[in-house]
């Protein structure tokens, strides 16, 4: 049988009983398939419900091809055996999703016939929420586990934390190679890098000074500058305001001349047009009662060349009266005689339509002339009119040109005022320029007196550094000294143990012997501080309690206060002094490899009450009742020499 997991992970779901209050509890469900070929191939989907907190909470379902037909047609399910594993796991990864709302959409239910889950049968509903009622998608029915499954269970569980421990011991394991690989390839970049430090600090002071040179050249450089250009920019400056302002007064005084011609010239134009308005007036007037006797005059016309018309027909036919009756006075010449009268009176019918007619003729001419005077008077009144029209059009014309001039002029102001408004603001803006120069050349000053301040400093550190060095190389010739003496007169008064070969013979000159120890393997030089702690160890066992009150603490006080000279030594300078370098690589080296046998242990590397601080020799360390029996007389501080310093007691 073989089982392929297909879910695990945990998931909030609300327990409800019978009679109690719904709670929220987180259970693992997982999920495995389970295939068995033995003696039919079929698939079984196994459901399992844990609690990481209760190890006995197991509750399990499995479903076979044939229930989850029965389940199918129980819950109206839509999806076959094959896909409803998948189907199953996406309800659960929506009721995860939901799980930290408030009111979230769908939900896990366990429900539970009994008031507690007491080894009952549950059922887990997959519900959906929604405003008007809780959906169940999904409602599976699971059963307690027996003692037999829940001991398997357990044993599995055991079995998994078993592997988990042993992968996490291997792992720990390589992770404690690689931190101790790491630690030793850090220390040894520490003390590269410790190295490199030192080179930098001298490459930096050298770059400080050359700096500081630097600058100052640069900063003279600067202010020379500054002073010709501010110079140049002043000259500059005082010759364009002079040049602006004489051109600003002639351009105004230009302008004022031209503003009174341009008024002169306004006020006469205004002057003619009111003229020119007055006449066009008067000339509209009399042009209207022109207008009014032109028309009269052609009404007269009109009826006087009709009444014309007429005389001209009656002429006409007079005339062809007087031609018939030529031809009845030819016919009638005979009858002239007997019709005198009747012709006599004709002519005197004759003579008076032939006055008549004169006088129409007189009457005529006399209105044809009055007609043409009456022409020439409308011809002379157009005449004037159009000339009257003309001048206007010119008047307009001038006050169109002499606006367009004003509105130039107005430009050409406005174009000036700009351009000086613009010469202002460059002047502004290289008053602005000069003070940021100004500013910056006080800053930079500021800068150099600082840079100075820190020489100052730096060269006071330095000075107090080599008074703490040569206090420091004092007080350890006279340790070397005094060790080498005491390890003279130990050879003199124990030869034996002097061949045992445990001790180091300490030179006058401050370096000890390399002694062989067949025992340990040890080839390289004991330090002094090493061998001075051996010689105290038997001459206070020799001595007893009366002679020399040197105990382990004292030795242990001493051993610490040269530890912290030979580490100020070595902090400060270590190029500074040969014997002062070689005597702390020693001591450590001896110590790091000897371990217990030749070194101390941890706890008396701390920091004690009566222990020397780095910076130099304290003098409550000679005072001690510990070093008086190894200081020689001169050095033994006195009662009354509190407040003397640790170079007084140390022949240099």
């Amino acid at each position: 049988m073989a089982a392929e997991r297909i879910f695990d992970r945990a998931v909030s779901v609300r327990v409800r009983g019978c009679g109690c209050e719904e709670r929220r509890l987180n259970v693992r469900v997982n999920i495995e398939l389970l295939s068995i070929s033995n003696p039919v191939h079929k698939k079984d989907l196994a459901v399992r419900l844990t609690d990481d907190t209760d190890p006995f909470f197991l509750y399990n379902l499995v479903i076979s091809e044939e229930d989850f037909q029965s389940l199918k047609s129980q819950q109206g399910l839509l999806v076959d055996f094959s896909a409803f594993p998948q189907k199953f796991i996406d309800l659960l990864q929506q009721c995860i999703q939901e799980q930290n709302k408030d009111i979230p959409r769908f939900l896990l239910q366990l429900v539970s016939s009994a008031p507690a889950l007491d080894h009952t049968p549950v059922s887990l509903n997959v519900v959906e929420t929604n405003p008007f009622k809780h959906l169940t998608h999904l409602s599976l029915k699971f059963l307690p586990g027996t003692d037999a499954e829940i001991k398997k269970f357990l044993a599995s569980c055991l079995k998994c934390l078993k592997e988990d421990k042993i992968m996490l011991e291997e792992k720990l394991k390589k992770t404690e190679e690689d931190l101790t690989r790491q630690l030793s390839y850090t220390q040894q970049s520490l003390s590269e890098k410790s190295r490199e430090l030192d080179k930098m600090k001298n490459e930096w002071t050298s770059y400080t000074t050359a700096l500081s040179n630097k600058h100052s050249q640069e900063l003279t450089s600067e202010k020379e500058r500054a002073l010709q250009a501010q110079t140049q920019y002043q000259q500059q400056h005082e010759q364009q305001k002079k040049e602006l302002e004489n051109l600003h007064q002639k351009s105004i005084q230009q302008l004022q001349n031209r503003l009174s011609e341009l008024e002169v010239i306004n006020k006469d134009l205004t002057e003619r047009r009111y003229k020119g308005d007055s006449t066009v007036r008067e000339l509209k007037a009399k042009l209207s009662g022109l207008e009014d006797e032109c028309q009269r005059a052609k009404q007269e016309v009109l009826s006087l060349r009709r009444e014309n018309t007429t005389l001209d027909a009656e002429c006409h036919e007079k005339e062809k009266l007087i031609n018939q009756l030529q031809t009845r006075v030819a016919v009638l010449e005979q009858e002239i005689k007997d019709k005198d009268q009747l012709v006599t009176r004709t002519k005197e019918v004759l003579d008076a339509t032939q006055e008549q007619k004169v006088i129409l003729e007189e009457s005529t001419e006399e209105k044809q002339r009055h007609i043409e005077k009456l022409e020439t008077t409308i011809k002379s009144l157009s005449a004037e009119l159009l000339k009257a029209n003309e001048i206007i059009k010119k008047l307009q014309g001038d006050l169109k040109t002499l606006m367009s001039k004003l509105k130039l002029k107005n430009t050409v102001t406005i174009q000036q005022e700009k351009l000086l408004a613009e010469k202002e603001e460059k002047l502004q803006k290289e008053q602005r320029e000069s003070q940021e120069m100004g500013q910056s050349l006080r800053m930079k000053e500021q800068e150099v007196c600082k840079l100075q301040e820190q020489l100052e400093s730096t060269i006071q550190k330095l000075e107090e550094s080599k008074q703490l060095l040569k206090t420091n190389e004092n007080v350890i010739t006279w340790l070397n000294r005094q060790l080498s003496e005491v390890q003279m007169a130990k050879k003199l008064d124990s030869p034996a143990s002097a061949h045992a070969g445990g001790r180091a013979a300490v030179s006058p000159l401050s370096m000890p012997d390399r002694p062989s120890f067949h025992s340990s393997g040890i080839s390289h030089p004991i330090s002094p501080l090493y061998a001075f702690q051996n010689l105290l160890e038997p001459i206070h066992s020799k001595n007893g309690n009366s002679q020399c009150p040197v105990s382990k603490a004292g030795t242990l006080t001493f051993f610490s206060l040269s530890l912290q000279v030979q580490l100020n030594s070595q902090f400060l300078k270590p190029s500074r002094c040969s014997d002062a370098q070689t005597v702390p690589a020693a001591g450590h080296t001896a110590n790091k490899e000897n371990g217990d046998q030749l070194g101390l242990e941890s706890k008396y590397f701390k920091k004690k009450d009566d222990s020397i601080p780095l910076r130099g020799l304290s003098q409550n360390t000679l005072n001690s009742e510990y070093l008086r029996p190894y200081l020689p007389a001169k050095a033994q501080p006195s009662p009354k020499a509190a407040g003397t310093p640790a170079s007084a007691y140390f022949p240099g």
